[in-house]
C-alpha cells in the first residue's frame, strides 16, 4: 500500500510543479499589471490636468434642457459661451443620461470608454501576440493603462468625451474587414445565423457610418473606402449615415433643421483656432501667425496636400496588405486637416505606436532570418517568395529607428509638452517663450504631420482583401 501511494505521488509531482509554475507566473504577471496601472495613475497625476467632466457637463446640461421642453441648440452652459455642437443623432443617443446625476453619467462614460479601449487593443494586438507567443490577456492588461495615461485618452476620460467610443466603432469595421476577407472562417457549422452573420463581416461599414452620424470627421474613412474600391463597405457606411440622419429628421425635425441649417456652420461655437489644445494644421498655422484666425488660403493649400498624401499612403498600405496602418493613416489625416482637433481627438496615435513597435520587432526578426509569420529560422528560397531573409551582421541595430520612434511618440503624448507653453491671445503672444516655446506648443500637431508623411506600413502584416482575390492576398504577404 505505501508503495502504491508513493508511485501516485511520483506521477503527480510533475503536474504539481507545472501547476505551481503556472500559479507563480500568474502572480508575477498580475503584480506587473498592478505596477503598470499604478505607474499610469501617477503619470496622469504628473502630466495631466485637473479634470471635472467639463464637456460632459455641457452634454448633460443640454439634454436636460432639451428634455424639459427647450430648444436643444439654444442651450448655453453656465459661466461659458459653449453649447451643444453635435448632430441631433448624438443628442438622441445621450438623452437617457438626462435622468442621471452628472457625476454618475461621467463615470459611466469613463468606464465604457476604458472598456471600449481594452476591446480595441485586444483586437489590434491579437495578430501580434499570436505571432510572438505572448498571452493576450497579459499584453492587453498592460497596454490598457499605458494607453490610458497618454494625452488623448486621459483628456477624453477627464472631460467626459466620446472619442474612444467613436474610435471603437471605426475599429470594429477593421475587424469586420478581417473577417470578411476570411469569409467567416471564425464561425462553426453549429453556430446560429446571427453568429454566422457576425463572423461573415458583411456588416463592415456600419461602425464608420454611425461614427460619421455622431461626428462628421469620420466621413474621411468613407472617402478612403471609395478610393480603395471597397464598394460594398462604402455603401454600407453611406447608407448607415444617411439612414440614421434621416431617422433623426423624422424623430426631431426641428433640431435637425436647426443643426444642418445653421449650427453646423457656426465655428465660433467651439472656440478660437489658435487655442493651444487645437493641434490641427489650422491651429498650428494660426499660432505660427500669432493670430486667433487661420490664414484660409494657406490652410486650404496645405490641407489638400496632406489629404492627398495621407489617402495615397493609406491606399498603398492596404495594397501591401496592412489594413491597420491604412486606417491609422486615414485617422491621422483627419486629425491634421480638421479645422479643430483638440488634443483629446488624437486617439489615432495609439495604433500608430503599435504599428511602429511591431515594425521594429518584425525588422529584428527578419534580420535574424526568422519568418515574421512562423518564427522559424530559414535561409532558403528565393527572396520575395518565402518572405524570409538571411541574417545580417548587425541585427542589434535593425528596427532600432522604429523602436525609438514608437517610444518617442509614446513619451511625447505622455508628457504632452503643449500645456507648460499654453498662451492665449491677445493677452500673451504665442512666441512669449521664444522658438522653443512655440515648438513645444505645436509639438503634437507637428508629430501628426510627420506620422502622415512617414508612418511605415508592414507588407503582408494584416491583409483585408476579399477572399475571391487570393492573388492580391499572396502579393500583400510577400
Amino acid at each position: 500500500m505505501p508503495t502504491t501511494v508513493g508511485r501516485r505521488a511520483d506521477r503527480l509531482a510533475p503536474v504539481r510543479r507545472a501547476t505551481s509554475g503556472i500559479d507563480r507566473r500568474t502572480v508575477v504577471r498580475t503584480g506587473i499589471v498592478a505596477a503598470v496601472a499604478y505607474a499610469a495613475w501617477l503619470a496622469i497625476g504628473a502630466f495631466g490636468r485637473p479634470y471635472n467632466f467639463f464637456d460632459m457637463k455641457i452634454y448633460h446640461g443640454a439634454v436636460v434642457w432639451w428634455a424639459s421642453g427647450h430648444e436643444l441648440y439654444e442651450f448655453i452652459a453656465p459661466t461659458t459661451t459653449l453649447g451643444f455642437t453635435y448632430p441631433p443623432f448624438a443628442a438622441l443617443a445621450m438623452l437617457p443620461m438626462a435622468r442621471l446625476p452628472i457625476e454618475v453619467a461621467g463615470w459611466i462614460n469613463a468606464a465604457g470608454s476604458i472598456a471600449a479601449l481594452a476591446v480595441v487593443l485586444a483586437a489590434l494586438l491579437r495578430p501580434i501576440v499570436d505571432r510572438l507567443g505572448w498571452p493576450l490577456w497579459f499584453t492587453v492588461a498592460i497596454a490598457t493603462p499605458m494607453a490610458t495615461a497618454i494625452e488623448p485618452v486621459r483628456e477624453t476620460l477627464g472631460y467626459g468625451q466620446v472619442n474612444l467610443l467613436l474610435f471603437a466603432l471605426i475599429m470594429a469595421d477593421l475587424v469586420g474587414l478581417r473577417w470578411r476577407s476570411r469569409r467567416g472562417s471564425h464561425g462553426r457549422d453549429t453556430d446560429g445565423p446571427l453568429l454566422r452573420l457576425l463572423y461573415s463581416g458583411s456588416w463592415a461599414g456600419v461602425g464608420i457610418g454611425l461614427a460619421t452620424a455622431v461626428k462628421l470627421t469620420p466621413a474621411l474613412f468613407i472617402a478612403y473606402l471609395l478610393i480603395t474600391r471597397q464598394w460594398r463597405v462604402a455603401a454600407t457606411a453611406v447608407g448607415t449615415t444617411i439612414g440614421v440622419t434621416l431617422g433623426s429628421f423624422a424623430l426631431v425635425g426641428t433640431e435637425s433643421r436647426a443643426y444642418f441649417g445653421g449650427v453646423l456652420w457656426q465655428t465660433e461655437r467651439v472656440g478660437a483656432a489658435d487655442m493651444t489644445p487645437n493641434q490641427s494644421l489650422a491651429g498650428l498655422l494660426a499660432r505660427l501667425y500669432d493670430s486667433i484666425e487661420t490664414p484660409g488660403l494657406l490652410w486650404l493649400a496645405f490641407s489638400v496636400l496632406i489629404l492627398a498624401l495621407g489617402l495615397s499612403r493609406a491606399a498603398n498600405a492596404r495594397a501591401d496588405g496592412d489594413e491597420l496602418t491604412a486606417f491609422t493613416l486615414v485617422g491621422l489625416t483627419a486629425n491634421v486637416i480638421s479645422p479643430i482637433s483638440w488634443s483629446h481627438h488624437l486617439v489615432w496615435v495609439i495604433p500608430a505606436i503599435i504599428v511602429l513597435a511591431d515594425a521594429a520587432v518584425r525588422r529584428r526578426e527578419a534580420s535574424r532570418g526568422l519568418s515574421v509569420r512562423t518564427g522559424q529560422q530559414s535561409y532558403g528560397g528565393p527572396p520575395g517568395v518565402s518572405g524570409l531573409r538571411p541574417p545580417i551582421w548587425y541585427p542589434t541595430l535593425t528596427g532600432l529607428r522604429h523602436g525609438v520612434a514608437a517610444l518617442g511618440l509614446y513619451l511625447l503624448f505622455l508628457i504632452s509638452p503643449i500645456w507648460p507653453y499654453e498662451h492665449k491671445l491677445p493677452e500673451v503672444s504665442h512666441y512669449q517663450n521664444g522658438l522653443f516655446g512655440a515648438l513645444m506648443e505645436n509639438s503634437l500637431a507637428l508629430a501628426l504631420i510627420v506620422l502622415v508623411a512617414a508612418l511605415p506600413w508592414r507588407p503582408g502584416a494584416e491583409p483585408a482583401f476579399y477572399a475571391d482575390r487570393p492573388a492580391r492576398i499572396a502579393a500583400g504577404r510577400r
